[in-house]
């Protein structure tokens, strides 16, 4: 009798059980990344608290999405982090910011922001930079690539202390038009993914990684849904922006 109540309580407590360990799972469908396996990415932060993603570019700047900023007039930066619970972290005063000159917050056209740190970064096997397109060019729809960040693993949900990643597939660009609408979507500037995965509330401003090098910037989704089905999720072509990136960069000594 003993063993009937126990194996009973057991199976009322599973569907429970499962549904927590799903909430903890950051990104949407995500599993967590080897601990410092991605060098190049930064929490940006706001009074210690994660708001968006980063990535490093050089050992001065740190590139994120414009609207990162909209609420948030001070930030720093987190760097060689993998839990963002733990004591130590190398944080870093921004010096200045850059957001990209038509950048408006009545929209997320031109949604890309440089962050000049107040010192240039030491780098080490836990903080290295990631390469950004030469060229402009478009990546080919059914590429897979790769985000990470600390976001929410459901709509309007916790933030995850431990960087996760997901696999992510790349939309053709007039599909991903169609599906948004020419006000909110730009080509030529704008690239979409889809997959079983993807980011979430505080992955903002993360990188779109393919084969190595980042694309794409995270932008924005479906309000009401986090890797919703009908809506693909957003990204700032870094590649439409690299004129404007580099008198940016090249000013610095």
């Amino acid at each position: 009798m003993t063993i009937i109540i126990s194996l009973l309580l057991l199976a009322s407590l599973l569907p429970h059980l499962t549904f927590t360990a799903r909430v903890n799972v950051g990104i949407v469908n995500g599993i967590e990344a080897k601990p410092h396996s991605r060098p190049y990415m930064v929490s940006v932060q706001t009074k210690v608290q994660h708001l968006c993603g980063g990535f490093l570019i050089s050992d001065r700047f740190v590139m994120t999405a414009a609207h990162c900023r909209n609420n948030s007039p001070v930030l720093i930066v987190v760097l060689g982090a993998h839990d963002l619970q733990k004591r130590n972290l190398d944080r870093i005063k921004v010096d200045s910011y850059h957001k990209h000159p038509q950048y408006t917050n009545k929209s997320y056209h031109n949604d890309i922001m440089l962050l000049k740190l107040e010192r240039r970064v030491e780098l080490n096997n836990n903080i290295k930079l990631i390469s950004i397109p030469m060229k402009e060019e478009d990546i080919k729809a059914d590429t897979v690539c790769s985000v990470a960040g600390w976001g929410a693993a459901v709509t309007n949900g916790p933030g995850n202390n431990h960087l996760m990643e997901t696999n992510v597939t790349v939309m053709n660009n007039n599909e991903c038009g169609d599906k948004w609408g020419k006000d909110d979507y730009s080509s030529s500037q704008m690239m979409c993914v889809y997959g079983y995965g993807g980011s979430c509330d505080g992955d903002s401003g993360g990188p779109l990684v393919c084969g190595g090098t980042a694309v794409g910037v995270t932008s924005f989704g479906d309000l009401e849904l986090c890797n919703s089905p009908k809506l693909p999720e957003v990204y700032i072509k870094i590649s439409a922006y690299l004129p404007w990136i580099k008198s940016i960069i090249g000013k610095v000594n």
